[in-house]
């Protein structure tokens, strides 16, 4: 795989790396998540270049992950805003900072905390199984070739083999 055609592999893993797969496109999410819009926000905030913003701001625009709305004229100016594809990153995103919470945090606790409106209650995000509801975990999960996968991919012939000696030790 190269890195500059990972938005073409046959892997979904491989194609959302292409378009978050970098530290500054996460923090970039990060911040839009907590309402941050325009570049010198996300600059200030981040401690970003204005050129490395600005390509990383492009990317996920292009990739339709942000759309960006003119504010002011004169200069033109324009805020970022998450449109659907991006909302939908939200999981992954809170995935990410509970890993850190847990695995990364230090004496202090965590930096942030999340609660849910509705309940009013902190929470610790989950994610389970669409169909009956459980807690996902790694090894409660078998994975099968899909119909988007190459026959004679690695991939494919890894999860192949993998779903095969799953079978075989029952």
């Amino acid at each position: 795989m190269k890195w500059d055609t990972l938005e073409e592999e046959p892997c979904s893993l491989a194609r959302t790396v292409a378009v978050i797969g970098d530290r500054w496109s996460l923090l970039i999410l990060r911040e839009c998540f907590l309402r941050i819009r325009r570049f010198d926000e996300f600059q200030s905030t981040l401690g970003i270049t204005r050129h490395l913003l600005a390509d990383r701001l492009k990317k996920l625009v292009r990739f339709g992950v942000l759309r960006r709305i003119p504010y002011q004229e004169s200069p033109k100016r324009y805020e970022y805003i998450l449109t659907q594809k991006g909302l939908d990153l939200y999981p992954i995103i809170m995935s990410i900072v509970h890993w850190g919470d847990i695995h990364m945090g230090d004496s202090r606790g965590r930096p942030m905390l999340h609660e849910h409106k509705t309940c009013k209650k902190v929470f610790d995000p989950v994610m389970v199984c669409s169909e009956c509801g459980e807690p996902l975990t790694a090894k409660a999960v078998h994975v099968h070739p899909g119909p988007g996968a190459r026959q004679s991919s690695p991939v494919h012939a890894s999860a192949q083999e993998r779903a095969n000696r799953a079978v075989k030790s029952g």
